[in-house]
């Protein structure tokens, strides 16, 4: 058999650069393809959801109500109201024992001390710091770690607790002015400090947050970022993160962006290196708190999803610790943020006594209407 060999003109036969370019451009095509094949954010936040909610309940009730609570004021969902009561529920207990146990100056001190020496025993950075800064005043482990957040999210509820006069006046005895201002503490407790002085403006009691934004500026200025170690940068981000978390009494109300310009501008000014010396949790927050100002079209929301998104070990259906660890109650906080990072749908003030009656049929006992 004979086979005819079709002879083509070498005119139309393609010159080794225009193969070359045509190499490039299908190389160009593979990686686009990639990267459409890629999880969508939302998908990737939905695997992180499956993972964290098929184990909820198994989680300590802090936990379970913190990641609860905020899923809750995403999305309005029924399926975690169990998760809100259990917060409640917390909440309330908590008050209780400070109403009944711990008030008196005496009991104060003692129970003050006993939660300092905790931080004693620990061997991280942060604890031995938070140590050394509070030991000379530990009943702001009292007042601020402890009591106004409670009070604070009872308060958020559209709550009290029964002995609410007699809580305030306990507040009443300090100065807050005195731990919002010290620069020790700010750098031991930064983002806890910015909870609480937007706490007591929450509950009318004193309002020393212009205070604590000054103080915490002359702590950090921008100009002294490269003497900072890992650990203190990401103080200090987690810091402004948490002004505006706490302005929107979190995820409840949206901000307005020129109302923390300098914060803005320093995220957008310094991504790249927030970007390269903090965590994943630090990440989230950065993004969210651009979220909450309806900026989701902005560079640094795209940077922090990637960064996030990168993250996810997908085997395990999470965020990870930086050393790897999988744990589900040590990374209920980083991957609760992941999620509404990835699939934010925006700020709600709920659930509310008056908004949401339904949910408090069976108050917990010792918190009352406010």
């Amino acid at each position: 058999m004979f086979f005819s060999v079709a002879v083509v003109p070498a005119a139309i036969i393609p010159a080794a650069p225009a193969f070359a370019a045509q190499a490039s451009d299908s190389q160009v095509s593979d990686s686009q393809v990639q990267a459409e094949t890629l999880p969508s954010y939302q998908q990737d936040a939905e695997l992180i959801k499956q993972t964290f909610e098929s184990q909820l309940y198994t989680l300590p009730a802090f936990k379970m109500g913190h990641y609860g609570l905020r899923m809750y004021r995403q999305t309005q969902d029924h399926k975690y109201e169990a998760a809100v009561w259990a917060d409640m529920a917390r909440v309330a207990s908590r008050l209780n024992y400070f109403a009944t146990e711990v008030h008196t100056p005496e009991q104060i001190k003692a129970y003050s001390a006993e939660r300092i020496a905790r931080y004693d025993k620990k061997k991280d950075v942060r604890s031995d710091l938070r140590y050394e800064e509070t030991i000379d005043q530990p009943e702001y482990l009292y007042l601020g770690v402890d009591l106004l957040g409670s009070m604070a999210r009872a308060n958020e509820y559209g709550l009290k607790h029964r002995e609410d006069e007699k809580l305030r006046q306990v507040i009443r005895r300090y100065d807050f002015k005195a731990f919002a201002t010290d620069h020790g503490l700010i750098r031991a407790w930064a983002a806890q400090l910015a909870n609480q002085v937007y706490w007591l403006q929450q509950l009318g009691e004193q309002d020393v947050v212009a205070e604590f934004i000054e103080a915490f500026k002359a702590t950090y200025p921008d100009s002294q970022d490269e003497q900072l170690t890992d650990q203190q940068f990401m103080n200090k981000i987690y810091g402004m993160t948490h002004i505006i978390f706490a302005a929107a009494e979190y995820y409840q109300h949206s901000v307005n962006e020129a109302d923390f310009q300098w914060i803005y501008d320093y995220y957008r000014d310094n991504v790249e290196q927030i970007l390269a010396r903090s965590k994943e949790d630090v990440l989230a927050e950065v993004g969210i708190n651009f979220l909450l100002a309806g900026l989701e079209d902005d560079p640094v929301v795209e940077k922090m999803r990637k960064a996030i998104q990168q993250s996810i070990d997908r085997e395990a259906g999470m965020v990870p610790a930086v050393n790897g660890s999988t744990d589900l109650e040590d990374g209920e906080h980083r991957n609760v943020l992941a999620i509404m990072l990835l699939d934010w749908k925006g700020a709600r003030e709920v659930p509310t006594i008056n908004r949401d009656p339904e949910m408090f049929s069976s108050i917990p006992y010792g918190l009352v209407r406010q």
